[in-house]
């Protein structure tokens, strides 16, 4: 730590750090989104209609969702900077393999094991960021990760439309092949050696039962709108599903080393900020998800087309989110965390007056630049909110607790909502494109109404 800190200083050095943690998050965070502009190019070209377009999607977001609390556990257990390391190398290699895949049910696969790449890196990166940071600089520095990673999240959908029209779908999985290298780069150079390492177990069966649970509920959300909840298999694997979601929750309230540590829950701040996290992410990736499929499929737009109408909310995001967070934590998260996603939900609901015959600059823009202004006032003062009263031993493991909720509620809403709006024949309508819209309205006010309800200013800690 010394040795590099006099190589750069220390100034310099936290950029670089910030530099490494915001390009190995932005990977994860660029890929749960790319995809979505793809998804009718990739169905054109390995068939399988609504039922393969979410499960491309939710197949890298359950093991991500599941798995990230225990890549947050093997942080703290083994180091961020070794973990980091590996998911990033892992996550570039898996991309390639999802470039390559020859059909559907390969594709699906290797989606799922970007996931697992995805759920070791995410939760270490911003360890990495809490404990280099203090204070003000920290909710400056979670700002403006939060900002280029809700960039990332944003843009993705732009990114990956220009390379579909450009070369082919396949393009936007090789692209995170120099990014993984890049990061791979600025993390040797940048982040200390772990000094120490905890002496604990990995909590195995709780992974177990929560990959499995996820994967039962999710299967069957997806696959009813094509068997129907007369069959078996739907109705067999979403209750088995449940419950073992249910003996996951029972088991970590027993297990010696939860990956997902009760203890946390105990802080009230913590708990709340979660509960809003599941209903705000997945209103957003539901959003994204069923407006560019809306976009491409009824309203006649291009990939890039598709992506290009919501460039103005990477705008916002990338102008406001480090003052947002900055500013937070002088005055309380309370005022954001309520404020933002019912204004988040007010421009939402101004996509209820879409037809297939909309007008970008009247109907489309005015909505995505109220929802952008609604999510930067969220998202930064969220993340800080739930690190605040986490110590340098919980960072991992209370940063993976949140991205897994964001992640599940992405999984949960995009399975779910596509059980209301699926057609007969599985393929998305203009009405139900209408009710994704008021569902995703409603998520988001019940979001800011938990906001301020249940956030409280954090007390002052000595420094």
């Amino acid at each position: 730590m010394e040795a590099v800190g006099t190589r750069f200083g220390d100034a310099a050095r936290k950029r670089l750090i910030l530099v490494s943690c915001i390009l190995g998050s932005a990977m994860v965070f660029v890929d749960g989104t790319v995809v979505n502009v793809a998804l009718p190019a990739i169905q054109r070209d390995l068939g399988g209609g609504l039922t393969l377009q979410q499960w491309v999607v939710d197949a890298y977001l359950l093991t991500l969702g599941s798995l990230i609390l225990l890549g947050g556990s093997l942080g703290d257990l083994f180091g961020e900077r070794r973990i980091f390391s590996l998911g990033v190398a892992t996550f570039g290699l898996t991309s390639v393999v999802c470039g390559v895949a020859p059909d559907g049910n390969t594709l699906i696969a290797a989606r799922g094991l970007q996931g697992i790449a995805g759920a070791l890196l995410t939760p270490a990166a911003l360890a990495t960021i809490t404990a280099s940071f203090e204070g003000e600089e920290r909710g400056a520095a979670i700002g403006t990760w939060t900002a280029w990673t809700g960039i990332g999240t944003v843009i993705g959908p732009l990114v990956g439309g220009w390379l579909v029209g450009a070369a082919s779908w396949r393009s936007i999985f090789f692209l995170n092949v120099p990014l993984a290298l890049l990061t791979l780069v600025t993390i040797a150079i940048a982040l200390p050696r772990a000094t120490h390492t905890r002496e604990t177990d990995v909590d195995v069966v709780g992974a177990a039962l929560c990959v499995l649970g996820l994967g039962g509920s999710v299967f069957a959300l997806i696959e009813q709108p094509r068997r129907g909840w007369g069959d078996p298999l739907i109705l067999g694997t979403l209750l088995a599903g449940l419950a073992l979601v249910a003996a996951f929750v029972l088991w970590e309230r027993r297990a010696p080393q939860p990956m997902l540590p009760p203890r946390l829950f105990a802080r009230r701040n913590f708990t709340f900020a979660n509960i809003e996290t599941l209903f705000v992410y997945g209103a957003l990736s539901a959003l994204i998800f069923f407006l560019v499929l809306f976009l491409q499929q009824l309203a006649g737009y291009s990939a890039f087309q598709s992506g290009l109408a919501l460039l103005p909310a990477t705008i916002v995001l990338f102008l406001l989110s480090r003052y947002v967070g900055r500013f937070s934590m002088r005055l309380g998260p309370r005022l954001f965390m309520g404020a933002g996603p019912l204004l988040a939900a007010a421009g939402v609901a101004l996509m209820l007056r879409l037809d297939t015959r909309l007008d970008y600059w009247t109907d489309l823009l005015p909505a995505v630049l109220v929802f952008a202004l609604g999510l930067t006032l969220i998202v930064a003062p969220l993340t800080s909110t739930v690190l605040a009263d986490a110590g340098a031993g919980d960072a991992g493991i209370a940063s993976a607790v949140n991205n897994a909720v964001a992640r599940v509620a992405g999984l949960l809403a995009i399975a779910v909502v596509g059980v209301a709006v699926a057609g007969r024949d599985a393929r998305l309508t203009a009405h139900g494109f209408h009710i994704a819209i008021a569902i995703t309205t409603a998520l988001l006010a019940v979001g800011g109404a938990i906001g301020f309800a249940g956030i409280r200013k954090p007390a002052a800690r000595a420094r």
